[in-house]
């Protein structure tokens, strides 16, 4: 057991865990956050995903203990004051919300990408989202509200 210190979602934080836990295990059953998903568990389907540093990773793919000094974005993170963030409602606005298993995911990579790309092409799009799957929307949904979001 070890203390780690990280930011998560813009605020400081301290966890006394097991450092080879993953970090989707701590978001979800320590911390309670439970809109990252627990899908496939061998980093395949991007419902776990989260932003480490802006980067979008597999958070079933990476240890408490590699998060330590770092920032966490969980897809709570991005809505503020209970408003939704305007990239989750053009989800919303544009049917890319189905069963919305993969929608947090989903928005994560979105987001990392238009944090370094505001203004995206489709295929842009289509390479920031690959390690997403969705069994529900088919994609276009999801691409055209990432479109009209950068617009």
């Amino acid at each position: 057991m070890k203390n780690i210190e990280f930011t998560l979602n813009g605020f400081p934080m301290l966890v006394y865990v097991d450092p080879s836990l993953r970090l989707l295990d701590v978001l979800r059953n320590t911390l309670g956050l439970t809109g990252t998903k627990e899908g496939c568990d061998i980093g395949e389907c991007g419902a776990c995903t989260v932003l480490l540093n802006g980067k979008a990773v597999n958070s079933c793919l990476v240890l408490i203990g590699q998060v330590e000094n770092q920032n966490v974005l969980t897809v709570e993170g991005l809505s503020s004051h209970g408003s939704l963030h305007p990239l989750q409602q053009k989800f919303l606005e544009y049917g890319a919300v189905q069963c919305g298993f993969c929608t947090p995911g989903m928005l994560l990579s979105a987001y990392a990408l238009l944090q370094e790309n505001p203004h995206p092409s489709e295929d842009e799009i289509k390479d920031a989202i690959a390690g997403n799957l969705c069994r529900c929307t088919g994609y276009k949904p999801i691409i055209d509200a990432i479109t009209a979001y950068s617009r």
